[in-house]
């Protein structure tokens, strides 16, 4: 049976651990050929990519810094030179940090900013330069932005930026037949939230309280949404802010 992505190339950014890990399986698992990108962890992005070629798919992994113009278009370089074509960009680097508003500095606003909305922009122009008609951008938001919570000032202000950058997005691409959506988890058991302790923290059960399935999210759970929104399936749905987050209220 043919698979959803056989054929594709996919970037996806951040994708060496967590959701971007899980996006970059399952892509695979479709059939598509995907670019791995890290920072700093090359381990986990070569596990990833082990994982996906002992699952009989292919990838490569490539570390950039996507804050820098440069590194930016180095990852799109990479994935021409070995691929050949760009069919799917998943912009899904980013961080967190916590704080009240009297405790943002700028250092920390730069480093956020920068790397949740910056490098998701720069990556894109890069990425743009080969896409055509049919292909994907999906861009990872989050539920902050529709829920802001204390102490998530600046996350929630750049995830809220990247709400804004797709909207805009779209409305480019769409006369060049590309599409461009968000998808917004609601908080998800990534290996940093298990090991950060989150889960089953107050802060964990203020939002499970308030999500209609009453848990986290999986990464998996997201990959498969991705998938959908990377394919045909998806073919007539653009500008869009997806959010899978259980039912959060």
């Amino acid at each position: 049976m043919s698979k959803k992505l056989t054929g594709k190339v996919a970037i996806v950014t951040g994708s060496s651990t967590g959701i971007g890990a899980a996006i970059a399986r399952a892509l695979a698992a479709e059939g598509a050929s995907v670019v791995v990108n890290y920072n700093s962890d090359q381990v986990g992005a070569d596990a990833v990519v082990a994982d996906i070629k002992k699952a009989g798919g292919d990838a490569i992994a490539i570390g950039a810094n996507i804050t820098k113009k440069v590194s930016a278009q180095a990852i799109v370089d990479a994935a021409i030179k070995t691929f050949g074509r760009l069919d799917i960009l998943v912009n899904n680097a980013g961080m967190h940090t916590f704080g009240t508003v009297e405790e943002v500095t700028e250092e920390q606003f730069h480093q956020e900013f920068e790397l949740n909305v910056l490098g998701t922009m720069l990556v894109t122009a890069a990425a743009v330069q080969h896409l055509k008609a049919g292909a994907s951008i999906i861009n990872i938001g989050s539920l902050a932005a529709r829920f802001p919570m204390p102490g998530n000032a600046v996350y929630t202000a750049s995830k809220a930026a990247i709400d804004g950058y797709t909207s805009v997005l779209a409305q480019e691409m769409g006369p060049r037949g590309i599409r461009v959506n968000a998808l917004n988890p609601g908080l998800t058991a990534t290996e940093r939230v298990i090991a950060n302790g989150f889960v089953g923290s107050d802060f964990a059960n203020a939002i499970t309280s308030r999500t209609a399935l009453g848990r986290l999210g999986k990464t998996e759970e997201l990959g498969k949404v991705a998938v959908f929104l990377a394919s045909d399936d998806s073919s007539f749905i653009s500008g869009e802010h997806l959010h899978v987050n259980g039912g959060a209220r």
